[in-house]
């Protein structure tokens, strides 16, 4: 409990320094800087945390302008509009720049771009497919016809119905944001409905993006001495000499970007819990059981930032579970096929979005199977050969064993049997030093019997 609590404490840490740039402003140079933050890849909770943390610094240091470099392929619908609501509360004005060459705002960044006080592309990059996703294994396709089973004629499916909610959604809120930024609306309801794209040239003529720009000293001659409301604050930009400071992912970025990879958050928690089970067979190994917890404590706080279909992590719970079961009982292995069987389909489904950039992959997700199977199979065979070895320990080893004669009786008397005292019971008299073989045991008496190769071998000594 106290590893959990300090765990959670420690990623619950605010950030206390970012790393920056080597142009930092110099001391009484009297120009505002400008803050540079790359967004590269899809775009999640890791992502997204760490631009609004980066707008929050940017403001707290007094900077006229907050370039987002970007270069994503879409992304989680949460956290774009986590993203979307810092850029738009911001006083600080926000430009986006699509960058280096060949780089995309597919989808989410299409958003992000048309929010931005200023949109700006590098040559050869391309902006739109902005479609939203359909969410969920099996979930509804953006413009797939719906099925004539599911729906009397006539009447729109529950599918067909949810897609067109999503799509109306989606182009409404681009639309809105469009019309913000008084840019080309009628192209962005487009980008949405029929997945449409732009190069940067031609982003530029249908007036989707303001300027294109080689890099970002070039990005920032072109926008000096041009005047932006920003949360209903008009400035004036002077950015052509202002000293850039680039802000990098601090420590908590970089851990969240990782364990935020679905991939990565399943085999955390898998781990942990082969780990945990491993602790519990074997009780006093200490590290498994410390390591396994904090694994467990990753992976669940990776899943619960992510889009988690419930049903799937049910599923993944039951067949770790049938895994577990199949140790203590007696199935022949009926229960670990079923809880590996339901650990593959619950894997499959965990993460209820097919956005580029997020999903566990299948080749993970038979590898994690192959890593249960052999698990499985391994412990199975360690179980089945303790269950043949001999008893070593308790009363009933005392049977065979040879006991040596404390005192001379007729028949009942006290024996020594492995460094105990033992009440005895033989058929005839008994000798002091006599050795004896112990045959039975009555409660706490034992039978015996003389053992004549025992005796030969003491006599003869």
């Amino acid at each position: 409990m106290a590893m959990g609590v300090a765990l959670t404490m420690l990623l619950a840490l605010p950030t206390m320094v970012f790393a920056q740039g080597a142009s930092a402003p110099a001391a009484g140079a009297g120009v505002a800087p400008v803050y540079v933050i790359p967004i590269k890849g899809a775009i999640g909770p890791a992502s997204a945390s760490f631009a609004t943390r980066g707008m929050a610094l940017a403001q707290k240091q007094n900077a006229q302008l907050i370039v987002l470099e970007m270069d994503t392929p879409g992304g989680l619908d949460v956290a774009m509009r986590d993203i979307i609501q810092a850029i738009l509360a911001s006083p600080v004005p926000v430009a986006t720049f699509v960058y280096p060459g060949g780089a995309r705002a597919a989808s989410a960044g299409t958003y992000i771009l048309y929010a931005s006080h200023i949109a700006a592309m590098a040559p050869g990059t391309n902006v739109g497919a902005a479609s939203p996703v359909a969410i969920g294994v099996g979930g509804p396709k953006p413009g797939a016809a719906p099925s004539p089973a599911s729906a009397p004629a006539g009447a729109p499916s529950n599918e067909d119905t949810m897609a067109r909610k999503q799509m109306h959604d989606a182009s409404a809120y681009l639309r809105g944001l469009a019309q913000l930024r008084q840019r080309n609306a009628d192209w962005a309801e487009r980008a949405v409905r029929e997945a449409v794209s732009l190069s940067a040239d031609e982003a530029v003529a249908q007036h989707v993006v303001d300027l294109v720009a080689p890099d970002l000293p070039a990005l920032l001659r072109q926008v000096d001495g041009k005047r932006l409301q920003a949360a209903g604050v008009s400035r004036v930009l002077h950015t052509a000499d202002a000293p850039i400071v680039t802000v990098t992912p601090d420590w908590r970025a970089r851990l969240l970007a990782v364990i935020t990879e679905p991939s990565v958050a399943l085999i955390l928690m898998m781990i942990g819990i082969y780990a945990l089970m491993f602790e519990f067979s074997t009780p006093g190994m200490i590290v498994p059981g410390i390591v396994g917890a904090i694994c467990l404590l990753l992976g669940l706080f990776a899943l619960q930032m992510l889009p988690v279909n419930y049903a799937g992590l049910a599923l993944i719970a039951l067949g770790i579970g049938c895994m577990v079961a199949e140790f203590f009982l007696p199935t022949f292995g009926a229960l670990g096929v079923g809880g590996i069987i339901a650990f593959a389909f619950g894997a499959v489904m965990l993460i209820d979005t097919d956005v580029p950039g997020f999903g566990v992959p299948l080749t993970v997700i038979a590898a994690l199977a192959g890593v249960s199977a052999l698990f499985l199979v391994g412990m199975s065979a360690m179980l089945m050969r303790s269950r043949e070895r001999p008893v070593v320990s308790g009363a009933d080893t005392l049977v065979g064993s040879l006991a040596t004669v404390i005192d001379d009786t007729p028949a009942d008397g006290w024996a020594m049997v492995h460094g105990e005292q033992w009440r005895i019971h033989g058929e005839g008299p008994l000798a002091r030093g006599q050795r004896v073989r112990v045959t039975g045991r009555r409660g706490l008496v034992l039978e015996v019997v003389a053992d004549m190769a025992a005796s030969l071998e003491h006599n003869g000594a």
